[in-house]
Parts: C-alpha cells; structure tokens; sequence
C-alpha cells in the first residue's frame, strides 16, 4: 500500500494557491485499470472524469502502452520537428481526413491553450487584425491570448489582452437573455446578437469567431443544434474566419457526431484539439485549410508538439476509438445515464443536459452541488465540477465505458441526489 504522509502539505508549501486540489480530503491516485483507479489509500472508484476528459481510454490499456513501450525501446523519445518524425506524420495523415476540412493541414502542441493559441496566431496572421469574437461563459486557455477570449470570469486571471474582444451570449439556456427561449427563436437572437455586436462594438476588420459547440469548464452548456451555422452564414458575409474549440468535444465523445461542430452543419476553417487524444500524454494541435494555415509569417514550430512519444500514442488512441467505434458507444451509454439522471426527482437538479458521455448536471446551489460532489467521493465514484457560478456535477468518462459500469455510477449519482435533496444556500 502507497502511503500518502504529508503530501498534502508538501503540496501546499510548494504549489501556487490558485492551483487548486479536489475535495475536503483530497486524493492521491497510484494505479488505474481499465475505467478504475485506486488511491494511496487502497480505495478503489469509478471514474467518470477521466482526467478532465483526457483519459478517453480510460487506464492502462494495452494498445496503448504497447504503442509507447515500442517507442521508448528505440532509444528517441525526442528529436524536434526539425527532423521528420514518422507517428506525426502518419497521425496527421489520419486527423486531416477526419478533420472534414478540405485540403487540410495540422499543426501539432503540447496543449489545448497552446493549441487554441495557435489558431488564433493563424486567424489574426490571416486577416490582418487582432479583433476577435468570442462566446460569453467560455474557456480557452490560461495564457494571455486564451485568457482575453476566455468569457468566463473565474478562470479569467488578467485583463491585460492582446485582442480586441467582443462577447456573444452564451448557450445557457437557464439564465440570461436568451433563458427559455424555443429552439428556433434562440437561434434568431443569436443571429440577432452577432449582427449588432458587429455593428457596435468591433473596429475595421474581424479576424475570427472562436467558439466551444459543448462549453466545457462553462458546466457543458450549449445552444440548440445549428447556431454555430447561423453564426457562420453571418462570418461569411464579412469573411471572418470560425475557430470550432473542440479540446473536449472532440474524438466521438458527443456520441452522434466525431466532432462537435458537426451538429452545427458548418466546416470550421481551424479547428482545435488536444485532451483525449493523447489519453494522458501531452498532445493537442489545430487543423486548417492550407491556405490559412500557411497564413503565419515568419518561421514557427513546436519544440514538443508532436513528439514521437505522444504521437505513438496518439496513432494507437485514434485508432482505437475508429476501429472499436467508440463514437457509437458513446452514443448508447450516454444515453443510458442521460435518461436515468433525467427520471430523478429531486429537488436539487435544475437541468440535466449533454450529448453522449459529456453530461453535466445543473444543481441548484453551490452548496448542493459540493455536496453531491463528495458524497460521490465516498461511495466510489469521480466526478467533476464546473459552471459559472460552480452548481454544475461534470462527467466525462472514458469513452469506452461499458453499460454496467454506467449503471453503477448512475446508482451512486442517483443516491447522491436524493441524499442532498434539501441542500440550499
């Protein structure tokens, strides 16, 4: 047995405090298997967080690892894109044809910051301007370019920008301007919206909208299927470029499409991933049409991104996820807990809402939610949290989840949710 001592407190002395650490007593995680992990403690749990949906795979999962384990018996676990690298090239190969942009060409980072960073370095090179649209209740990234298009406050550390930025409403559809609204009557005030905002509050040329089809710290909100398409037959009208984020969406996860942008009937010109990819390695990258893609001026790469490393395992991750269709697990087990979360009667849930397995639960109190949060914790089960204002249960487990492994999370969510049912402030 692993003994956690005082890590805890070394970790404290040594790490920022913003840098936060779940729970009241918060867990150290030596072992995984499969959709399992075990803590120092011994104790074993459910996890239907995956790393901030980054465990797409779940753990230790033998394709992978044997993928990495070859990689590693070569000798080179870096040599930088100055040379040629075979797994990049070849997981390239295979991002660009599912991408669905023509004539494609990726770029590879370590982050979706960097990778989102990355895109908006193309889109403002492309159109030679540094205003930018972006989505109330998003979340980019945590350097300056990200932050400044980030609209969700708690996570927005500076105001300092190199953009100039202007904010659509949001996709929640339980606050704000836009709450309550029918389907098609959302998607007339969005266009509503993005028309005066480029009216009023932008200056000569826009260079691009950049946009999440699932917000993700924003607690998994999003607007009605298409509003990335109304917003893009306005873009178009003035040729500014659209930016699909899809750091969370992205590999199937939504269960009815490979990405999530494809809800939307639009082709993004960048598009931008990382987090599942690389199942815990440190990949991420952006797709674009070659022309604005090759957009930069001047010479840029990657000293990490894309190493032979992550890339070996990024080729095994993808084709996993191809070949065992996960897209269509997805699918059927998100379903599965999406309508057992929607037949519980508590007064607590606000809203149950997602697409496959990215499932948010809106609770109606902060205090509620860190509740059922911990009460998650000690029947077995992760979980995560988000929204705005900190009420929302976050799940995103791998993507190879079975069906019974999601009933028994669903039991102990459901359970969690009656306990704390009287739960206000």
């Amino acid at each position: 047995m692993y003994v956690m001592d005082d890590l805890l407190t070394r970790h404290r002395r040594v790490m920022p405090g913003w840098m936060p650490v779940y729970y009241d007593e918060p867990l150290e995680l030596v072992t995984g298997k499969g959709s399992r992990v075990t803590d120092s403690n011994g104790k074993t749990y459910l996890d239907f967080f995956g790393g901030v949906l980054t465990n797409s795979l779940g753990y230790d999962l033998p394709e992978v690892r044997e993928a990495v384990e070859r990689q590693l018996r070569t000798g080179v676990v870096h040599t930088s894109t100055l040379y040629l690298i075979r797994h990049q090239v070849e997981l390239a190969e295979k991002i660009a044809k599912l991408s669905g942009i023509p004539d494609a060409r990726v770029f590879f980072t370590n982050s979706g910051t960097e990778a989102n960073e990355a895109a908006l370095q193309v889109a403002t090179n492309t159109r030679g301007s540094n205003s930018i649209l972006a989505v109330r209740n998003s979340y980019h990234g945590r350097t300056a370019a990200t932050i400044a298009v980030t609209g969700n406050r708690a996570w927005s550390a500076s105001a300092y920008s190199p953009y100039n930025v202007s904010y659509l409403h949001s996709g929640d559809r339980l606050r704000g301007l836009l709450r309550g609204m029918s389907d098609e009557r959302y998607l007339e005030a969005a266009e509503e919206d993005l028309r005066e905002v480029l009216a009023t509050t932008t200056a000569g040329p826009v260079a691009c909208l950049i946009a999440e089809p699932i917000q993700g710290v924003g607690g998994f909100t999003h607007g009605p299927d298409k509003l990335m398409g109304v917003w893009q037959r306005v873009l178009d009208e003035h040729g500014i470029l659209l930016i699909s984020d899809e750091v969370q969406t992205g590999w199937g996860r939504t269960g009815e499409h490979f990405w999530g942008y494809q809800a939307h009937g639009v082709t993004p010109d960048l598009l931008t991933f990382a987090k599942g990819i690389g199942n815990g390695f440190a990949l991420a990258g952006v797709v674009g049409r070659a022309e604005v893609l090759d957009s930069v001026q001047g010479i840029s790469f990657s000293t990490f991104g894309g190493n032979p490393i992550a890339t070996a395992a990024g080729n095994a991750v993808l084709d996993y996820i191809v070949e065992h269709d996960l897209q269509a697990n997805a699918a059927r087990v998100g379903a599965l807990l999406l309508d057992g979360l929607r037949a519980v009667q508590s007064p607590i849930v606000a809203e149950v809402r997602g697409k496959g397995l990215m499932i948010g639960i809106e609770l109606t109190s902060a205090a509620a939610t860190a509740a059922v949060f911990e009460s998650c914790r000690r029947d077995g089960l992760l979980v995560g949290k988000g929204g705005l204002y900190g009420t929302v249960i976050r799940m995103g487990p791998p993507l190879n989840l079975t069906e019974d492994e999601a009933r028994e999370g669903l039991v102990i969510l459901t359970s969690a949710l009656h306990e704390h049912g009287s739960v206000t402030g």
